[in-house]
């Protein structure tokens, strides 16, 4: 699978989430919800994921081995810092509902 399209949303900085993106594979299927976080050791991407009724978060979808994940990561990291900056009027705002 060929990534195609990478669409980024920053949010403010008030947490680690520095922001939401989406990811397209091939023109034909999209991950919304891939999340950008600052970690101690750098930004890092966390999968979609729902909270399960013991209240553990499980991945909603996600790379199967190490390489899928550096080559999903590489780009979105890629993406992220070629994107503008949050507005103010947008980083007021909760991050997608």
């Amino acid at each position: 699978m060929t990534i195609t399209d990478v669409r980024v949303k920053k949010v403010a900085k008030k947490g680690k989430m520095r922001a939401v993106v989406s990811v397209t594979f091939d023109n034909a299927f999209v991950v919304h919800d891939i999340k950008v976080i600052e970690g101690d050791k750098g930004l890092f991407i966390a999968m979609p994921s729902k909270k399960s009724p013991e209240g553990e978060f499980r991945d909603i979808a996600h790379p199967i081995n190490a390489e899928s994940r550096k080559e999903i990561q590489d780009e979105v990291l890629k993406a992220y810092e070629l994107a503008p900056e949050a507005e103010e009027a947008e980083a007021e705002a909760p991050p997608f509902a």
